[in-house]
């Protein structure tokens, strides 16, 4: 089995797993850095996947499995906008040439994302897998992901006899694997633009590592989305952090984005603000069902474990806030009743 992008904190958690199980019995793992984690077993090769050596890599090792891990989020981590997607698109284009003239390759997962479906206002309130968008990311982390899945794809046509599975991944938090969101955290006050609260969705990494080794180690192919169950809205996840909100007129919210970049205090796209103004929900029910995967943390859980981990303080106490939120999501559900009471009291009336 090959790994790419194995000095990637989620990629080293993976090798890890991996590492523990009888039935795996070799671990290549390929990156231009080398990990800082401890592995024992996997066989460390420093190589760029645009390299052509990757094929002879594949070949003589004889792979059978492939997982890509090596897709970058963040422009500032590649060193600007132009080399991540030289890195992202180029790379996989490499690397799935090299996997194309690999006879002994069997599988292949790659490691995705939910920003695929974009953010539009008309969106559904769940995407499913094979659902469209209107509003196809145009920049960015998500563009670069909706290209290299239609590779993927195509190779997956050219090559029959190889099972594709692409994992479609909300937004990661823990405390090992950093995310957008752990730098948007990490400022004095959380920035929220104006008339908008956006319906957020994440992932923890136990439950991203979980699905990995099982998609790496088992016949799942077919596109699934992972997401712990549930929604939050950015409000909710500032009050459960403690945070203050900065509330941001949407014209200025370029603006503010540019200035936290250039300070190095948040590095956040033009893809990730639209999903900051609206938002994106999926549907998981195919993981739950086809690939046989329950997330072990719901968004709220995952979140909450982020926030505890990280040790993210606020101006407000933790538990005062989860009281509240406990507080409020009663009196919701009692109001909603003595609403639904009423009326059924009006209808019998008549």
């Amino acid at each position: 089995m090959l790994l790419t992008g194995v000095a990637g904190q989620l990629a080293g958690l993976v090798a890890r797993e991996l590492e523990q199980r009888d039935d795996v019995t070799e671990l290549i793992g390929v990156d231009v850095r080398e990990p800082q984690h401890d592995l024992r077993r996997t066989e460390f090769v420093r190589a760029d996947l645009r390299n052509p050596l990757v094929a002879r890599i594949l070949e003589v090792a004889a792979i059978d499995t492939v997982v890509h891990l090596s897709t970058i989020a963040q422009p500032g981590a590649a060193g600007g906008r132009a080399r991540m997607k030289e890195r992202n698109v180029i790379g996989a284009m490499q690397l799935l040439a090299a996997c194309q003239r690999t006879p002994t390759l069997r599988r292949f997962v790659l490691k995705s994302t939910t920003a695929v479906y974009g953010s539009h206002h008309s969106d559904p309130a769940l995407f499913r897998e094979e659902a469209g968008t209107r509003a196809a990311p145009k920049h960015g982390y998500g563009k670069d992901a909706t290209e290299i899945e239609g590779y993927v794809r195509s190779f997956g046509r050219r090559r029959a006899d190889v099972d594709i599975t692409i994992l479609r991944f909300a937004n990661l938090l823990g405390g090992r694997v950093d995310s957008a969101f752990l730098s948007l955290f990490s400022l004095p006050v959380v920035p929220r633009i104006l008339g908008y609260d956006p319906r957020l969705q994440f992932c923890h990494e136990d439950d991203a590592v979980a699905v990995l080794v099982k998609a790496a180690t088992e016949d799942h192919p077919g596109t699934y989305n992972v997401a712990g169950a549930g929604m939050l809205y950015l409000s909710q996840c500032i009050r459960l952090a403690g945070r203050a909100p900065l509330l941001v007129p949407q014209p200025l919210v370029a603006g503010l984005a540019n200035v936290a970049r250039r300070s190095r205090r948040a590095d956040v796209s033009s893809d990730q603000l639209r999903f900051l103004l609206l938002g994106r929900g999926v549907d998981t029910t195919r993981l739950r069902e086809d690939l046989g995967y329950t997330p072990r943390y719901s968004s709220r859980a995952a979140f909450e474990d982020f926030v505890r981990r990280r040790r993210i303080t606020g101006l407000l106490d933790r538990d005062d806030v989860v009281r509240w939120e406990r507080e409020v999501s009663d009196f919701l559900q009692r109001k909603e009743q003595e609403r639904f009471l009423a009326a059924q009291r009006r209808g019998e009336g008549r």
